[in-house]
């Protein structure tokens, strides 16, 4: 099935014979792509929103995330190859059924929702580049993101997605582009003004529900997994533990290295929109592409044309991870057929889900319903549900039962509780506040 080079297959040997693998660029695979997708539309108009609302002062919540994110995904991707199985599949397995249904149907509809809000940001975008109808582009790009992930096989498709990582660039050259007062920047991000007001708390919750999102959890355990299936020299962790040492060092590089390019990427976005948005009196943002309309007058047309084109960039990547990750999900939670490397023919309700929510999210566009108003409180629900996720997570990688003699290490214990746990004040604090 797979027709991968000489290098890589070279590559794929030493990796499974406990080597260390011979390229910087086979070692960054699910870990900088599910990094990048993060920085998707709908991510970026929340951090639009941080920066243009509450200047630099939001700078500090990405440098606190980095750390956090990094564990949370090292954990999920720890269990994706040791178990040689997705985290639905799982929890199907170590938890209540019920438990599994709800959290697989939240993720459903939040993903459904950032979908839908990441096509339409992608059409306003292209429209303000080219002019035209938004909805029939939002349209265009759906159908785009179906055929690449239905038709093209995950070992082709996956060096696609890498690729379209560069399209973050844009957002650190946007912020170079502007006259930029780096000690005022250190001093805000390292010791931040903190509020409690309402909309100051909700805000946070929504940068962490958009940086820590459980749909990253669930795809990048899932691409381990597709990874595991894709090379025949390699197996499941717990069943070769003689593996693990080159394995678990390539998913710590790579996890390290994707959140730390996702981090960047958002503080850079942040940082541009505070120094630009916030400081000309635009507070707020409902939108990616409102956001890069309202630089225009502002930062000037180079920084405008690479915010836009970045936004495109960034979706074309985040929504098929959106809808892979719940298709997965849903493959996992009711015991189907799921890879990205099987035809259509071959897992028909994987694949109807990937069709079936990214089809919906393109006709939301066409409805009353606003999706981009929907967005940010999409944001805050994946962090409210992203907290009892973490904690099934960090209950599976602590179980020997599951993941035999390699068990997290007290380090990435403390680290992955600590993220839950941040994560959790973050959302209590929230709920505390509202209605005041």
């Amino acid at each position: 099935m797979l027709n991968p080079s000489d290098t890589d297959t070279s590559a794929r040997a030493d990796s499974a014979a406990g080597k260390p693998a011979t390229s910087w660029l086979h070692t960054l695979g699910p870990g900088l792509i599910t990094g990048a997708a993060d920085d998707d539309p709908s991510g970026i108009a929340t951090y639009s929103q941080a920066g243009a609302q509450f200047g630099l002062g939001m700078l500090w919540t990405v440098l606190l995330t980095y750390p956090l994110m990094a564990a949370i995904q090292i954990v999920s991707a720890r269990i994706g190859r040791v178990t040689g199985h997705g985290l639905a599949t799982n929890i199907r397995v170590h938890f209540p059924r019920w438990l599994l249904y709800a959290v697989v149907g939240l993720l459903l509809l939040a993903n459904i929702i950032n979908i839908a809000a990441d096509i339409a940001a992608m059409g306003q975008a292209l429209k303000l580049l080219m002019g035209g109808p938004a909805q029939l582009y939002a349209a265009g790009f759906g159908l785009l993101s179906i055929v690449l992930q239905v038709w093209i096989p995950y070992h082709r498709y996956v060096q696609v997605l890498k690729w379209l990582t560069a399209a973050l660039l844009a957002y650190v050259a946007t912020a170079l582009a502007l006259d930029v007062p780096w000690l005022q920047v250190m001093r805000q991000s390292l010791m931040p003004r903190l509020s409690a007001q309402p909309a100051y708390l909700t805000t946070v919750v929504a940068i962490f529900g958009t940086t820590i999102s459980p749909y990253l959890f669930f795809w990048q355990a899932s691409q381990e997994v597709e990874d595991l299936r894709a090379d025949p020299n390699a197996h499941a962790l717990k069943k070769a533990p003689q593996e693990a040492g080159a394995n678990l060092r390539r998913i710590k590089i790579d996890t390290v290295v994707g959140m730390g390019f996702s981090n960047l990427v958002a503080f850079f976005i942040i940082l541009t929109t505070a120094l630009t948005l916030g400081a000309h009196g635009i507070t707020e943002i409902e939108s990616s592409a409102q956001a890069a309309s309202a630089l225009r007058p502002i930062a000037g047309e180079f920084a405008f044309l690479l915010f836009s084109l970045g936004i495109i960039g960034t979706g074309l990547l985040a929504v098929p991870v959106l809808a892979g990750s719940a298709a997965y999900a849903m493959a996992g939670a009711m015991h189907w057929r799921s890879s990205l490397e099987l035809h259509l023919s071959g897992a028909r309700k994987f694949y109807g889900i990937i069709i079936g929510s990214t089809a919906i999210g393109a006709l939301l566009c066409f409805t009353p319903i606003d999706p981009i108003k929907a967005l940010y409180w999409s944001a805050v629900l994946n962090g409210v549900i992203a907290v009892p996720i973490m904690v099934l997570m960090m209950l599976l990688v602590a179980r020997r039962r599951v993941m035999g003699e390699l068990v997290a290490s007290r380090r990435l214990k403390v680290a992955g509780w600590l993220c839950t746990g941040v994560m959790a004040l973050a959302v209590g604090a929230m709920f505390a506040t509202m209605g005041k």
